[in-house]
């Protein structure tokens, strides 16, 4: 019982932090992490074999871990280092590409083919955020499509606010769609042995659909303000994409190395190579190539991001150890009662809710054994609850400005250049749309599933 309130409280005080944004995040998972091991396992459970498992070093011996040996998928607790790894070899070629200019080639190529019209430009933009996010970390691309959005503005007159809001929206919708698109889909995928074809033709299906509407949505919420533009310039002070690229090698090379991570995400069910396998890499080939510059690679990556991860989950490894976890899938099941139907709408609006306003990556790292715990004592298919903890994490934080990472940045860079996002404006947009995605995904479970 003391460890259970004790692996509680550190708990709840990893998450008060968080969201006090006091302490940066990566310190307050570490130390909480620390806390975990040396109160809860050390001293009130007296348990090596809790502290060995939550560290989980013998999974790199593991044949599993490097090549998919069988289908089950283990269900191990404790630090997930196949999502560390990949997250980490997914860094360092999206470091790369940004050396190599081709996001801002590829904004201002798009750009141009809608021969600078604002319309087609804020139409596209959202596309393509959405199709980036599903390969690529939402940070990365909201921060150069809002920094290329904000060039846009200057030389179009027109306000970037509307464009960025919908921008934020669309990368956090296509991050759903796939296992690498957002934090959360990597530790369910990982966690529970999902592919990247399980993922694009579950959850992402739903995505495709929501994408028409939010475009939609986000048209006639903002089809007059982006028609308000008071000048228009000549071809000839357009900016030419081409200037983007830094170096014709590198930006070759960094298209190739993307083009690879692709294919191999993509087939990795069939090939047997585990997200460990590829981001490993892909992190290696990107720092080979890049030659002189991989030290230079290797300083830009998010570190503090691996290290909260790290930390994050040997705090969830500890409620897992506890079994506070089963007794929060209790009180879910409890609620629903033999009702799934009414399960699924507690996971996934709960999930929507919580991640609108804390952190969506710990908050997916707690719910995975608890939906397992759920799937096992209501005999429900445990890929059923994983999509709609999917679907609730990464579409709650859009609804505001501080709900994910993306959000945070994209107001920031807007911020830098004097337009300001309030909480007022941000919401009054991606609230809504938030709502409307979280109900078509409900529908489209219950209607696919059930």
């Amino acid at each position: 019982m003391m460890a259970q309130i004790l692996a509680g409280v550190i708990f709840v005080i990893m998450f008060v932090l968080i969201v006090s944004e006091k302490i940066e995040r990566h310190i307050v998972s570490l130390m909480c992490g620390g806390l975990m091991i040396v109160l809860v396992f050390g001293i009130c459970m007296h348990s090596p074999d809790a502290i060995m498992e939550t560290l989980s070093l013998k999974s790199f011996m593991t044949t599993n871990f490097w090549y998919q040996v069988n289908e089950s998928a283990e269900s191990s607790t404790g630090i997930n280092w196949a999502t560390i790894i990949f997250i980490a070899g997914m860094m360092l070629m999206v470091e790369g590409m940004g050396r190599a200019g081709f996001f801002r080639w590829l904004c201002l190529g798009i750009a141009k083919a809608v021969r600078y019209q604002t319309i087609p430009i804020f139409i596209t933009f959202m596309v393509m955020s959405s199709v980036l996010a599903m390969f690529i970390d939402s940070i990365t691309v909201i921060l150069f499509l809002a920094a290329v959005t904000v060039e846009l503005s200057r030389l179009l007159k027109f306000d970037p606010v509307p464009m960025i809001i919908a921008e934020i929206f669309c990368a956090n919708l296509g991050g759903s769609a796939t296992m690498c698109g957002d934090p959360p889909n990597i530790i369910i995928g990982t966690s529970l042995g999902y592919s990247f074809g399980d993922f694009i033709t579950n959850t992402g299906v739903i995505a495709g659909v929501s994408l028409i509407i939010v475009i939609v949505y986000f048209y006639f919420c903002f089809r007059n303000d982006l028609r308000k533009k008071t000048q228009d310039g000549g071809e000839l002070y357009y900016p030419n994409p081409k200037d983007a690229i830094e170096s014709k090698k590198d930006f070759v090379i960094s298209c190739l190395i993307f083009a690879c991570a692709i294919i191999m995400l993509v087939t990795h069910a069939q090939t047997g190579l585990t997200v460990a396998t590829i981001g490993l890499f892909i992190g290696v080939v990107t720092l080979l190539t890049a030659g002189s510059a991989a030290m230079t690679i290797i300083k830009k990556v998010d570190y503090k991001t691996i290290l909260f991860f790290i930390g994050l989950f040997v705090v969830v490894g500890g409620l897992e150890e506890t079994r506070i976890l089963e007794l929060i899938a209790g009180a879910i099941s409890k609620a629903s009662g033999d009702n799934t139907m009414l399960m699924i709408a507690i996971v996934l609006w709960v999930s929507a809710v919580a991640s609108a306003f804390v952190d969506n990556i710990p908050f997916a790292a707690t719910m995975i054994p608890v939906i397992r715990t759920l799937a096992q004592a209501q005999g429900l298919d445990l890929s059923v609850l994983a999509w709609t903890l999917a679907m609730g994490t990464d579409i709650g934080g859009s609804a505001t400005p501080i709900g994910a990472s993306a959000n945070v940045v994209g107001i920031s860079v807007a911020a830098r250049d004097g337009h300001m996002i309030g909480w007022g404006k941000y919401c009054k947009y991606a609230a809504p749309a938030t709502i409307l995605v979280v109900l078509i995904s409900m529908v489209s479970i219950y209607v696919r599933y059930f």
